[in-house]
């Protein structure tokens, strides 16, 4: 069994730093070193998990290979990592609480006063120690979400002071991830707000051992020694963190500045071992000078949030990278299109991608825009929701079936082309019992998909309640729109395809969940390569 060591990320000063690409950047160097490594988070919100969250509200849901919906940081971890994550990588309070009340509730605590300390705090050190547990990793890092200081924090902050010691020395450090603002009227970068968000953490028992500094200018030996001396750490465990062109620089920044060595010493592992990015710097370069652009459409109900699709934005700078291409995104509002204006709106791009999403708001806008791509003959990607609007747009526009619909969207709908699926209708709760994780999915020969994958079964995550009704196969198949792919064990038609088409393909799962760095997704790959096809 090994002895796994904890590293444990904490924020100051302000939410959206980057915990999760500090995570992420320092698991790959130590993944690299020949550690293995996992990550998780820890969410304080009382969600059970993110799944019934609008996507304004907290991004995207992520999805994993074992049906966990979970913060869209555990996409980051996957997408530097190459390995999945899975139910255990994400905690939320609601998923605490709801735990420890149900221990009450079966008399587990045999009549005590449940309180947060210690039986909350019990739970939190539990769901941290599972992944340690597995025997599997060397080192799992836990990022907490939110800030040092806020009410929410408060017990997972506890529950860290308490396995840290609980550890013992050298098995468990803190960093804290903080902000030192530059104030361009005094043309300096100021200290104190990282003084007490440190001082706010230690007042909680806890001393961070490392310090990493988001700045938007270099930080001085001066000032790496002055945090150094009101933060309690040494001046080599003050690490700056300078704004990156990307995301992806943050590893080279982080093992320039020497986080994984400092991280290592503390845990008293060897560093001997030098990282290898080399496959991961081969990214960069084709990602940093590509040969050519394209641009594409993405059309959803979310746009204003871009985090919303972060992992169909992500899944096209791994696919720009291995086709040599700068993919520039469009964003369009599905609910500003209509007949009249889709020319203007989709004029000059090289593709469109029609996205998920729930409910009827903005469908309209998105057939329209299928319409004129499929008529257009542009290349066409539809995830999820986007691969229904296909099937509905044919239906009406070549079937001729008048105003066929989904059941989510018209649940009187008189041909039903996309239906609720049978094991969903007597479902009332809406949290967790979609259509979740891994299925499995077999290929037609010589299709588009096929040609991508060069595999006849795959595997792809889902998370969905409606299905294409198999009534209507026969009807589409003789019109044109073949299905390219079928779950082998419930035939539900997870890929559609026109054949005579450049190359139109909408998928019911969702491609962008598993592609990474080192291993982009081969349809978005294909997609980006239709398209720049299509341009010249």
């Amino acid at each position: 069994m090994k002895n796994t060591k904890y590293v444990f990320v904490t924020g100051g000063v302000t939410s959206s730093l980057g915990k999760g690409i500090i995570a992420a950047s320092l698991a790959k160097l130590l993944q690299e070193r020949g550690y293995s490594v996992t990550i998780q988070k820890l969410d304080p919100y009382i969600n059970i998990d993110p799944g019934t969250l609008n996507p304004y509200e907290h991004g995207e849901c992520y999805v994993t290979n074992d049906g966990a919906e979970t913060d869209l940081d555990l996409g980051h971890y996957e997408r530097f990592l190459n390995i999945p994550t899975s139910q255990a990588n994400n905690v939320t309070t609601g998923r605490i609480y709801q735990a420890v009340i149900d221990k009450e509730r079966r008399g587990d605590f045999l009549g005590k006063t449940v309180q947060v300390i210690p039986h909350i705090t019990d739970e939190i050190k539990h769901r941290i120690q599972i992944l340690g547990n597995t025997g599997e990793f060397d080192i799992v890092i836990t990022e907490i979400g939110g800030t040092v200081g806020d009410i929410e924090s408060l017990p997972y902050v506890e529950a860290v002071r308490q396995l840290k010691w609980e550890l013992g020395e050298n098995n468990a450090i803190v960093i804290h991830l903080t902000l030192i603002p530059y104030l361009a009227a005094a043309g300096e970068l100021k200290t104190k707000p990282t003084q007490h968000s440190v001082k706010m953490l230690m007042q909680s028992g806890v001393n961070p051992d490392v310090l990493v500094c988001r700045t938007e200018h270099h930080l001085s030996d001066s000032i790496k020694r002055k945090l150094a001396l009101f933060c309690n750490v040494h001046k080599d465990d003050v690490i700056e963190s300078i704004d990156a062109d990307t995301i992806y620089d943050v590893p080279n920044f982080m093992f320039n500045e020497g986080l994984d060595k400092v991280v290592l010493k503390k845990l008293t592992l060897s560093a001997d071992r030098k990282p290898n990015l080399n496959a991961w710097n081969n990214f960069l370069q084709k990602h940093k000078n590509p040969k050519h652009t394209v641009e594409i459409g993405l059309i959803g109900k979310y746009v204003e949030l871009h985090d919303a699709y972060k992992s169909i934005s992500e899944s096209f700078i791994h696919a720009g990278a291995a086709n040599e291409v700068k993919v520039n995104i469009r964003w369009i509002h599905s609910e500003e299109l209509s007949k009249k204006n889709v020319p203007e709106k989709l004029k000059g791009l090289h593709g469109v991608l029609v996205a998920p999403g729930f409910g009827e708001r903005g469908i309209e806008g998105k057939i329209e825009a299928v319409t004129y791509v499929r008529e257009h003959n542009i290349p066409f990607l539809g995830i999820c929701l986007g691969m229904q609007m296909a099937v509905i747009e044919f239906a009406r526009n070549v079937l001729g079936l008048e105003n066929a619909n989904s059941t989510e969207m018209d649940s009187s709908t008189k041909y039903p082309v996309i239906s609720i699926m049978e094991a969903q209708k007597n479902i009332t709760d809406k949290g967790g019992t979609m259509r979740l994780g891994a299925w499995d999915c077999k290929l037609e020969k010589n299709s588009n998909v096929f040609k991508s994958y060069q595999t006849e079964l795959i595997s792809e995550r889902h998370r969905h309640r409606y299905e294409y009704n198999n009534e209507y196969l026969k009807q589409f198949t003789d019109a044109g729109l073949i299905a390219t792919g079928v779950n082998p064990e419930t035939n539900l038609v997870e890929i559609i395809e026109l054949p005579n088409h450049p190359w139109f393909v909408g998928v019911q799962y969702h491609p962008e969940y598993k592609s990474t760095v080192l291993n982009p997704h081969p349809l978005f790959v294909s997609f980006v390569k239709a398209c720049l096809l299509y341009k010249t």
